[in-house]
């Protein structure tokens, strides 16, 4: 897998999200209970970006409808979203957040 800094640790707030793109992939960084996870962005029912929602108990809650996916699967926990959105492995090396959009080969 190929990694590449999205951000600072320093710049992430607490369950704040953050919206950053790798090669077009917009994606949404969440620092939450000790962790930073990374989400793809756009919601799966609405096509809306999930960086405006709301995080809570390691999920993020689409503003749109009110649809929450599971930040560590991508898994919906409720309608109306039926399909889940895509998780990025995600690395922390000093300060620096590390992402990757890329599967081995």
């Amino acid at each position: 897998m190929t990694y590449v800094r999205v951000a600072a640790l320093s710049e992430l707030e607490e369950d704040t999200p953050k919206r950053v793109e790798i090669d077009g992939t917009p994606i949404s960084l969440v620092r939450t209970e000790g962790e930073v996870f990374a989400i793809n962005d756009i919601c799966s029912h609405a096509n809306v970006s999930l960086s405006e929602g709301e995080v809570e108990d390691c999920s993020i809650e689409c503003w749109l409808h009110g649809s929450s996916f599971d930040l560590r699967t991508g898994k919906p926990s409720g309608l109306p979203a039926t399909r889940p959105v895509p998780v990025y492995p995600v690395k922390i090396e000093g300060d620096d957040v590390l992402v990757s959009v890329t599967q081995e080969s």
